[in-house]
């Protein structure tokens, strides 16, 4: 059994190795390869700019903020939320607590000044290898970041979301789109080709 474990830690370091967007995440002073997602989301959508208020829910270990906080400037403001502590990211303001308390909630829309530009997370449940529940619980977590957004957005405000894909993806983009004026599903370069993630990007908040 010893073998067999130290043969998939030794297949599992190979993959790193071989994966491009984990060795540009190293090389650029990312701490995850998942920044590169958000980078590609920008690409796309342009959703980010400079001086822009941004809260990032989900936030650790914290590559999304460090790249907001890239795009925002020195203008702007990144507010990060985890349940794990977040080691420090130069200009971006981060909270430990559970996204989905009211107090937490609070506390994160009071240090944005009360509204914010965009609202971005990347909040996924533990994975259980059980793709319907860990589908209904991504579910669960896009409706809970929308809720904040629906109370912290500005008007023309724009909201991304990481969602697993499955029975209930279809109604949550019909929900969406009754909060804003266009919204896609986007399928990043950087995501995983083994995994079933997908990220919602909607634009133009109506409330």
């Amino acid at each position: 059994m010893a073998k067999r474990r130290g043969k998939g830690k030794q297949h599992w370091r190979r993959q790193q190795g071989e994966d491009p967007y984990f060795r540009k995440a190293k090389e650029q002073g990312y701490r995850a390869r998942s920044a590169y997602k958000l980078i590609q989301i920008q690409d796309r959508f342009h959703i980010l700019h400079r001086g822009d208020t941004v809260l990032d829910l989900g936030a650790a270990p914290g590559s999304w903020s460090q790249v907001a906080s890239e795009l925002v400037g020195g203008d702007g403001l990144v507010i990060a939320v985890d349940l794990q502590p977040l080691e420090p990211i130069e200009d971006v303001l981060a909270i430990q607590g559970d996204m989905t308390a009211p107090q937490v909630q609070e506390t994160l829309i009071g240090a944005a000044g009360g509204r914010v530009d965009v609202l971005l997370s990347d909040a996924a449940p533990n994975a259980s290898g059980i793709r319907l529940r860990d589908h209904a619980f991504s579910i669960a977590l896009v409706y809970a970041a929308l809720a904040i957004a629906q109370r912290a957005l500005k008007p023309g405000g724009s909201f991304v979301a990481k969602v697993f894909e499955g029975e209930d993806f279809p109604r949550l983009l019909v929900d969406l789109r009754t909060c804003f004026e266009r919204v896609k599903p986007f399928y990043p370069e950087a995501t995983r080709r083994e995994g079933y993630e997908v990220f919602v990007v909607c634009q133009g908040f109506e409330g």
